[in-house]
């Protein structure tokens, strides 16, 4: 083991902000209170273009000369919601029938953060999926760059396909089929 490695430890926090395009951001470490630099090239390591403020996070930290740095992210959950206004298209659909949908390959066709919605193209799928900013955050992302591999897990809704959740790519891959 590297005198690097020795020197760095787990920690569990939330996200304060991460803005993407600065590629960068912070998390609060939990009991400590410190802020940890979280950098876009440890993200994109997870496989995340952007996280989403108040997720919950679990990081791999080490000390630098500029103070805590996160090295590797090991986890990330979804920010804790208040289950606010319901997404109409989702009807009564509870995280249980929505983690029973199969996640489908896709990539962000484009998403703008602004307008609040953008969308994707399924592999094999002739038609696009549309993702609501709402679903964004729920699933615990901020943003989506256009050409982003990501998996949705998708629903017929009144107006077309549309995204119930969206995973990373890595994560995709890692879900038993």
């Amino acid at each position: 083991m590297t005198e690097e490695q020795q020197n760095q430890h787990e920690v569990s926090g939330r996200v304060k902000w991460f803005d993407p395009a600065k590629g960068f951001g912070f998390i609060v470490a939990d009991g400590s209170g410190g802020d940890i630099l979280l950098h876009a090239n440890v993200l994109r390591n997870f496989g995340k273009s952007s996280v989403a403020d108040n997720a919950r996070i679990r990081v791999l930290v080490q000390q630098t000369a500029r103070g805590a740095q996160a090295v590797e992210v090991r986890e990330i959950l979804p920010p804790e919601t208040d289950d606010g206004a319901p997404i109409e298209d989702l009807g009564d659909s509870d995280a249980a029938a929505i983690a029973a949908l199969p996640l489908e390959p896709a990539r962000v066709k484009w998403f703008d953060k602004g307008k609040g919605f953008g969308f994707a193209n399924v592999y094999g799928r002739p038609e696009d999926v549309f993702i609501h900013i709402e679903i964004l955050r729920r699933s615990g992302f901020a943003d989506l760059q256009p050409g982003e591999a990501v998996g949705l897990r998708v629903i017929d809704g009144k107006r077309g396909r549309m995204a119930a959740q969206v995973t990373s790519w890595e994560a995709a891959l890692r879900e038993p089929r």
